[in-house]
């Protein structure tokens, strides 16, 4: 009999996880992919477009170019999953019924009951975000001048927030547009939680670029003019993004399967499988179990590789055979600071925290290695000089 398989969500965890399931389960069944847009987009790399909008292609990769001609795609928004009936419903009314579903849905942005936050600030989730935090940042600087700049203020100071305040420091160098860049970050460092030589050399860099770096004190309340820092800080604003945190989508709030209670993000054993043994998750929407105290990072690398093992887990499961689980390893990070960046703990490389012309390629090969793996090396060559 062949199955009807079901993924949710473009995102790293999707594109991979669809290519992973076309080689394990293709003869076996039958896949639908379901997003609402019709392109991946390689989100790690997106916030180029805040200096340079037409990086948009670059970042862009069309459905049609990842997946094969036998996996059906389908354009929608998610509005419900229904583990008994075993089905999906789309924000037309139209639904799709699954044997097995994969949810690979991503998050979205956390506003931990920050009054003001989510009705005034700039995400930075999707390219529709990206694109307008460009728009805005280049009208704010044309309003400004050099005796009255504009006011731009990035909150949270981990990797989207240090790699949008390099970028937009591009942007003014670049058009010496009158900008003062502020990164506000509530935990005493930037990239907090982290090696304090990584945190060192990304500081230096930001600071090069002559971003005011405010640590130590978090955002309490935002209003249309002025963000509102610890008891006594205020900064006015003309663009505000918030890159702070993330949640579970509103798609996934009711899905009968075990969640975090505050987050709703889907809890699964170490082989991707939740409670439901014909519902699997990967990606920011899940917390997948690992060795220790604490679930698997939402972060791209760790998406692609739980994308890299799903197929196989999901074949497994279809024929009766027991699962594998799997531990993420992490090979090191590289994070984009403006046009330089810091790479730390990489993996076969003696130095632990190093930046300039190693650091830089080794972030282009990151973005090229991933879009030459879903679609190839000409569309990956394309895009290495903006990477």
């Amino acid at each position: 009999m062949t199955e009807n398989v079901v993924v949710l969500g473009s995102g790293y965890a999707g594109a991979g996880a669809v290519q992973s399931l076309e080689t394990e389960v293709g003869n076996q069944a039958d896949i639908t992919w379901v997003s609402d847009v019709d392109y991946h987009l390689v989100l790690h790399e997106s916030h180029r477009c805040i200096r340079d909008p037409s990086i948009e292609e670059k970042v862009k990769v069309p459905i049609e170019e990842i997946k094969s001609p036998s996996t059906r795609f389908v354009q929608g928004h998610v509005e419900d999953i229904d583990c008994d009936d075993r089905d999906v419903t789309l924000d037309d009314g139209s639904t799709i019924d699954y044997d097995y579903l994969l949810v690979a849905i991503g998050s979205q942005t956390a506003f931990f009951g920050i009054e003001g936050l989510e009705e005034h600030a700039h995400t930075l989730k999707s390219l529709d975000d990206v694109l307008g935090i460009h728009e805005d940042v280049k009208t704010a600087a044309r309003e400004a001048s050099q005796s009255d700049p504009a006011q731009v203020v990035v909150g949270g100071a981990g990797l989207s927030g240090i790699q949008t305040a390099g970028e937009i420091a591009e942007f003014r160098d670049k058009h010496r547009a009158p900008i003062d860049i502020h990164l506000v970050e509530g935990l005493d460092n930037v990239f907090p939680n982290n090696d304090p030589e990584v945190q060192g050399a990304i500081r230096k860099r930001l600071e090069n670029l002559d971003v005011n770096i405010m640590t130590g004190e978090f955002i309490g309340e935002v209003d249309e003019e002025t963000v509102y820092i610890g008891d006594e800080e205020e900064l006015d604003y003309d663009v505000l993004i918030w890159t702070g945190g993330i949640t579970g989508r509103d798609c996934v709030e009711d899905v009968g399967v075990e969640k975090d209670e505050r987050s709703h993000r889907i809890n699964t054993g170490m082989n991707f499988q939740t409670d439901d043994e014909r519902v699997f998750a990967i990606g920011d929407c899940a917390l997948i179990d690992q060795p220790g105290e604490n679930p698997a990072p939402p972060t791209a690398e760790a998406a692609w590789e739980a994308a890299d093992h799903i197929g196989k887990n999901m074949a497994r499961q279809m024929r009766g055979q027991p699962l594998k689980d799997w531990t993420f390893k992490s090979k090191g990070t590289a994070i984009s600071v403006g046009e330089d960046a810091v790479a730390h703990d990489v993996m076969f490389f003696p130095i632990k925290t190093f930046g300039g012309f190693m650091a830089r390629n080794l972030k282009k090969a990151i973005a090229a290695r991933w879009i030459a793996s879903i679609t190839g090396v000409g569309r990956a060559a394309k895009a290495w000089p903006d990477m």
